[in-house]
C-alpha cells in the first residue's frame, strides 16, 4: 500500500467529486475504455480507476432505467432491463465496497490510537457510499442542466429546472464537505473507518428462494 497522509486522502476525495462531473460529460460523447482487470496497485491512480468503474455502473443504470420507463416498452424490453439493472446494481455495490476497502487500508496506518477504554465511534455511512451518492448527483446535475438549456419549452419549465439545478449543486457541495469533515474526524481520532458490506441476496441462486426453488422445480 502506498503511504498516504490525511491531506493526501482529502485531496484524493476532492478530486473524486470533480472526476465524476468530468466523466459524465465525457461519457455522453464516448464510452470509457477500461482494462479487463481491476487495478492491482494501491496508489491514487488505482483509486480513481475504481471510482470511475463505480461511476460507470451508475451511468449505465441511469440510461437502462430510462429505457425501462418508456410507455411503449414491451414485456421483453422490461425483462431485459430488469436483468441489466440487477447485474449493474450488484457491480455497483461491489465497487463501493472496493472503494471503502481501499480507503480503510490507506487510513489504518495513520490513524491516531483510540483513547483507552473508549468505545469506537463509526459513521452511519462509509465514504464509498457517499462517493456513490456523489456519482448519482453528478448525473442528476448533468441531466438537469440539459433540461434547463432545452429549446422549445416554456420559461416556467426552464426556471423550475434551474431552481432544481441550484439545489442539486448545493447538495453535492454539502456532500463533498461532509466527506472532508469525516476524514478530519478520522485524523482527530473521533471516529474510525469501516467497510459496510451489502451482501446482496437477490442475484445469488443459493439465497434467493425464487431462484433456488425454481431451479429445483418446486
Amino acid at each position: 500500500m502506498s503511504t498516504f497522509s490525511f491531506d493526501d486522502i482529502r485531496s484524493l476525495l476532492t478530486e473524486s467529486f470533480a472526476a465524476q462531473s468530468r466523466a459524465v460529460a465525457e461519457w455522453h460523447g464516448q464510452d470509457p475504455a477500461f482494462t479487463s482487470e481491476l487495478p492491482e496497485t494501491d496508489d491514487a491512480a488505482a483509486f480513481l480507476d475504481l471510482l470511475a468503474r463505480q461511476h460507470w455502473c451508475n451511468f449505465r443504470l441511469w440510461h437502462v432505467e430510462d429505457r425501462a420507463r418508456r410507455k411503449d416498452a414491451g414485456p421483453q424490453l422490461i425483462a431485459d432491463c430488469k436483468y441489466a439493472i440487477d447485474k449493474l446494481n450488484q457491480e455497483r455495490n461491489d465497487m463501493i465496497e472496493r472503494l471503502d476497502m481501499f480507503l480503510v487500508r490507506a487510513l489504518e496506518p495513520i490513524l491516531p490510537p483510540p483513547p483507552a477504554l473508549a468505545k469506537p465511534r463509526y459513521n452511519t455511512e462509509a465514504i464509498g457510499v457517499a462517493l456513490d451518492r456523489g456519482s448519482i448527483l453528478a448525473l442528476k446535475i448533468f441531466h438537469m442542466n440539459e433540461q434547463a438549456e432545452r429549446s422549445g419549452v416554456t420559461p416556467d419549465f426552464v426556471a423550475e429546472c434551474r431552481r432544481k439545478l441550484a439545489v442539486l449543486t448545493e447538495q453535492r457541495a454539502d456532500l463533498a464537505q461532509s466527506v472532508d469533515d469525516l476524514v478530519a474526524d478520522y485524523a482527530a481520532g473521533l471516529k474510525r473507518p469501516k467497510v459496510y458490506y451489502q451482501f446482496k441476496m437477490y442475484n445469488d441462486p443459493r439465497l434467493n428462494p425464487e431462484l433456488y426453488t425454481h431451479k429445483a422445480g418446486l
